[in-house]
């Protein structure tokens, strides 16, 4: 199967900070599914940078939210209760914000966004699925005449691996091919918990990847495209497959004048264990994952509802994500790799940028909150953009060093 897609991306020529003249104007940052397993992650970055002033956990989950913000102990935190159904009452919430963060599940980051259109906050999610993020590029020109600005997947994957790219793109003069490689840490055999948002989780497994190839759209099946690749230690040797993924619906285009043939994004089971997701697809392929409703002793139910509902018992609590104010962080082991190769002066340049975390902040919370801070700043001109066209790959790396997050270029020359 080939798509072809027009869409047209826009660079958002970063513009001297916005907020200059507003120094004593307070930073107001509002995390939509600050309760949840990402969401906590970017709350507790945001409460612990100077810049922000004030950090709101807006939740459905009040005993969640109550629970991450005791952990964290920071008085710059508030909970605000918030249903992303209420559109009012989300409106509401966000109203005198500088930036919204959208932790929540991606199928919410177009009303979402139509609420930061009335409310007039600029916004960030951490990824739209590939044809998600194809929609809400759409809003562009609404967003520009609000004068609000909106960066689309800003999570670790996708986020990094796209200013990854810019950062070599940057460089050379051709581009022949765009690889992208997920590497975390894989936990033992037994282990059956789910490290991010279930349901997204499900539709990786389900949803066909898409993989850009000499200048289409290529849908592929899911668990497809096998590789071993190398990554920095301590992960080593592990086996890589496609999956959809939001980096791949924008690169290719944004750098399409470069002349790239090739963009594809894998990952590792999605950080769960191989068992695990056989497990899941065994399910799958019972019919378990449909949306068609069945009944069940009078009763009309989803069978996707009822599996999703059941794999909560298998999410571990918000705190596991948290790095504790004295101790060791949590284990996090994990390589983010974009491989680029084209060429420079008319020499076959490669380039491998590989942004590890070995016990660190998680990159998946930690990049949306830095996104936040540029987007309140006013660092972005209005509109919506990936990060490839939004962010200053440099300056954003640096950023991320200061977590524990570091970034290694290596650059391969044919002689």
């Amino acid at each position: 199967m080939q798509t072809t897609f027009s869409v047209h991306i826009k660079n958002a020529l970063c513009s001297p900070c916005l907020r200059g003249s507003f120094m004593e104007d307070k930073m107001r940052i509002v995390v939509l599914g600050g309760a949840g397993k990402m969401g906590c992650i970017a709350v507790q970055a945001l409460a612990g940078d100077q810049r922000v002033d004030e950090v709101v956990i807006a939740d459905f989950n009040l005993e969640n939210a109550r629970v991450v913000a005791d952990y964290i102990q920071s008085p710059k935190i508030k909970i605000e209760h918030v249903d992303v159904n209420d559109h009012a009452g989300l409106v509401n919430v966000l109203a005198g914000a500088d930036a919204c963060l959208n932790a929540t599940v991606y199928y919410t980051n177009l009303p979402i966004m139509e609420a930061c259109l009335e409310a007039g906050v600029s916004y960030t999610d951490m990824g739209g699925l590939f044809h998600t993020t194809l929609k809400q590029l759409e809003l562009s020109d609404r967003f520009a005449e609000r004068g609000i600005s909106a960066v689309l997947g800003m999570g670790s994957a996708p986020g990094v691996p796209n200013l990854q790219s810019r950062y070599a793109a940057d460089r050379l003069d051709t581009i022949e091919y765009i690889r992208i490689y997920d590497g975390i840490k894989p936990p033992a055999p037994d282990d059956m918990r789910f490290t991010y948002a279930v349901p997204t989780i499900l539709d990786e497994m389900s949803l066909a990847p898409m993989v850009y190839r000499d200048g289409e759209f290529v849908a592929e099946k899911p668990l497809t495209g096998f590789e071993d690749y190398w990554f920095a230690e301590p992960l080593g040797l592990l086996p890589m497959h496609l999956s959809l993924h939001s980096e791949v619906a924008t690169i290719p285009l944004s750098f399409q004048e470069k002349g790239v043939k090739e963009c594809f994004f894998k990952i590792n089971y999605w950080g769960m264990a191989k068992e695990t997701v056989e497990k899941v697809r065994v399910l799958a392929d019972f019919g378990f994952d449909s949306e068609e409703p069945v009944e069940v002793k009078g009763v009309r139910v989803a069978p996707r509802d009822v599996m999703i509902a059941m794999m909560g018992n298998f999410v571990p609590p918000v705190t596991d994500f948290l790095a504790p104010p004295k101790n060791e962080p949590p284990d996090w082991v994990k390589e983010i790799v974009t491989e680029v190769k084209g060429t420079k002066g008319g020499k076959t340049v490669t380039y491998r940028l590989g942004t590890l975390t070995v016990k660190g902040a998680l990159p998946t919370g930690t990049a949306p909150a830095i996104a936040a801070i540029w987007l309140a700043e006013g660092r972005i001109q209005p509109g919506v953009y990936p990060p490839e066209k939004a962010l200053e790959p440099e300056a954003f790396f640096d950023e991320l060093s200061k977590h524990q997050i570091m970034t290694r270029v290596t650059v391969t020359e044919m002689l």
